[in-house]
């Protein structure tokens, strides 16, 4: 058995579940409630967040303060350079594990924590291709290709590399929007580096043991899952609010700075690209204007560029909160087949009541885990799991000539407004032929 295996069985016999893992949206207080469990619990908390393991941008990337750090060991914070435009979810899965791996042998709680989400899905299910031997655990775990290729291929754009994935992987290239460049180009880097379809390796990972739809079994029997939720009504006052806070704790003075040493050369050598590394943190593309901004405006249209730089950051945290709290309906409520863990809700609208409907609950669903025993508070069920729709179904609508790939977005396509006007058109234009 290999040693990672053995001290995850060594912790499931101590009754300790092997990890925990904290999900919400942006704002739920998830590190709040991870620094508690670790207190209590002799826990670690390793954040799984894409923009925090990068050095820099504290404020805007909401990185835990000196006061927290103290209250609880952090693991895979501030330890890339942000001139880093080649980190991939496989260099964090694969330093990760080792991470948790540590940890069991120190008879430590595992807190995952972060809003990344595939990040945290590279955790807790083996779905990662290593390009070096095209396999997930190969050379147990190390390998992860040449993520420069990568970006190298994405600059040829979409409708090249979807032509081109066609003609390597079809089966690839049929769940792939034209669109999608960096999805399509890892396709392409998958099948180079490997010698194999992307599409191959996937299915090999589906037909493993506990495998299912959307990828190869979980790494961890039995992880403890809690979703923070709250009403959106309710979170977006709060991340507005947070956003301000950030604005009081000199956030446009850090992304000056920033920019200043890091950003700036990049803009006049025309090579800004804020599809990767740390430039894609939500609210650095969103105060580009600003920053870029020529000496020569007034205050006046400075101030405006500031002022719709916050609107936007304000803008682009509700939406991301709510795509955070989607993933969670898909990759763990409604996900396909039986290897899922159960999740755990707490809502955590009401902050005055935090203690009472979030700390309290989180601690004896763990206690009694830890005994071996059923919790009292019952996990979420998911209702028609098994009529999920075809996420990677591709659809093309010869009306609005668009390439549409899912069920549900097919679905939604077809009610859109932009549908039914070239419907009605073609409608008009085929009586006229009568």
């Amino acid at each position: 058995m290999a040693l990672s295996a053995r001290r995850v069985q060594c912790a499931m016999q101590r009754n300790i579940p092997p990890l925990v893992v904290i999900l919400g949206a942006t704002g739920t207080g998830k590190s709040k409630l991870a620094i508690e469990i670790g207190k209590r619990l002799q826990g670690e908390i390793i954040s799984a967040d894409s923009m925090q393991v990068y050095r820099g941008l504290d404020i805007i990337t909401n990185k835990v303060t000196s006061k927290e750090l103290a209250q609880c060991r952090h693991h895979m914070v501030s330890f890339v350079d942000p001139l880093v435009s080649s980190y991939t979810v496989i260099h964090f899965r694969n330093r990760a594990l080792a991470v948790i791996d540590d940890m069991h042998s120190r008879d430590k709680l595992p807190i995952i924590v972060g809003g990344t989400n595939y990040y945290i899905e590279s955790l807790l299910w083996k779905v990662l291709v290593d390009t070096e031997l095209g396999n997930d655990e190969s050379k147990n775990g190390r390998g992860s290709g040449s993520p420069d290729r990568k970006v190298e291929l994405e600059k040829l754009g979409g409708a090249e590399l979807h032509q081109r994935l066609t003609q390597v992987d079809p089966a690839m290239a049929a769940m792939l929007h034209p669109n999608d460049a960096r999805k399509i180009a890892r396709s392409l880097q998958v099948h180079e580096e490997t010698g194999m379809p992307h599409s191959y390796w996937l299915e090999q990972q589906k037909a493993e043991d506990g495998g299912g739809g959307l990828g190869g079994p979980l790494r961890y029997p039995d992880p403890c899952i809690f979703w923070l939720h709250a009403s959106m009504d309710a979170l977006d006052k709060r991340l507005d609010a947070r956003v301000d806070d950030m604005l009081s704790a000199g956030l446009i003075e850090e992304l000056g700075d920033f920019h200043l040493r890091f950003n700036r050369q990049k803009v006049q050598d025309h090579g800004q690209d804020y599809r990767h590394g740390i430039f894609q943190s939500i609210g650095f593309k969103e105060f580009h204007e600003y920053l870029t901004a020529p000496e020569s405006i007034t205050r006046q249209e400075k101030d405006l560029l500031k002022h719709r730089g916050i609107e936007a950051l304000k803008v682009a945290t509700r939406r991301y909160a709510r795509k955070q709290n989607k993933w969670v309906r898909n990759r763990f409520l409604e996900r396909p087949g039986d290897d899922v863990p159960a999740v755990y809700g707490l809502n955590v609208t009401d902050v005055s009541r935090w203690e009472e409907t979030a700390l309290s609950p989180a601690l004896q669903i763990l206690d009694a885990l830890r005994k071996g025993q059923p919790p009292a508070v019952e996990p979420i069920r998911a209702e028609g799991r098994a009529q999920q729709s075809n996420k990677r179904s591709r659809h093309s609508c010869e009306l609005c000539d668009k390439v549409i790939i899912g069920d549900t977005e097919w679905t939604a396509h077809l009610r859109s407004k932009k549908h039914h006007y070239h419907a009605k058109k073609k409608r008009m234009s085929d009586a006229t032929l009568i």
